[in-house]
């Protein structure tokens, strides 16, 4: 594994140093997660604030309390939207990575789901539905 994990947002504005993570993450089905990532669900690794860098771009934040009780922050880019990362004083030391951002995706393996009882059902895909290696002509 490298010494640091480097991510980045969509426009390439955002910039970040990640150093390793301390768990594989997981899959979160709550309403929140699924309404700021706009899909089924969000997955994030875990990472120590201390070795987490911001190197560049413009980062806006988005505070408010979960369906858990906790305060959650989530940063995005200010320039393309993309979620970046999120914090919550629940957790001081750590930084909760998205995993879409990640340029070695080869550490995405979550380890467990939370929040199923919100899991929407179209979020697991059928595999008997038509799968395209690339992109499907209309």
């Amino acid at each position: 594994m490298p010494k640091e994990i480097a991510a980045s947002c969509l426009c390439g504005e955002v910039q970040i140093l990640c150093g390793n993570p301390v768990g594989r993450g997981s899959y979160c089905h709550c309403e929140d997660c699924r309404k700021s990532t706009g899909s089924a669900f969000s997955v994030a690794i875990p990472f120590e604030v201390d070795q987490f860098r911001v190197l560049g771009g413009r980062i806006g934040s988005f505070t408010k309390h979960a369906d858990s009780g906790n305060e959650l922050t989530r940063n995005f880019c200010l320039d393309c939207g993309s979620p970046l990362f999120g914090t919550s004083p629940e957790h001081p030391g750590r930084v909760y990575v998205k995993a879409g951002i990640l340029d070695l995706q080869s550490l995405v393996q979550p380890t467990h789901q939370s929040w199923c009882q919100s899991k929407v059902e179209w979020s697991e895909i059928d595999p008997a539905l038509p799968s395209h290696p690339k992109g499907k002509t209309y």
